[in-house]
């Protein structure tokens, strides 16, 4: 008896791997979003002799990474409602 045929793959589903990396790389694109603007600022205030561009980019980056994390959980709850 010849084996089963492997069950079809859909096109909406992806695979635990694939999921997995693709959170990875969101959590990590976060991390840069709010870390990178605080160093670029102090960079700047390094160059410039100032003290006000480090805190601003610091919290430049952290509402930048608080909003993109709002609109990844709104954009999951949306998905699963409809499920």
């Amino acid at each position: 008896m010849p084996p089963p045929p492997p069950p079809s793959r859909r096109p909406d589903v992806e695979s635990p791997v694939g999921e997995a990396l693709a959170w990875a790389s969101r959590i990590m694109a976060i991390g840069l979003a709010m870390f990178l603007p605080a160093v670029i600022g102090g960079w700047i205030d390094a160059r410039l002799g100032t003290r006000v561009c480090g805190p601003a980019g610091l919290v430049l980056g952290f509402v930048a990474g608080l909003a993109w994390l709002v609109r990844i959980g709104t954009r999951r709850s949306d998905r699963q409602g409809e499920s």
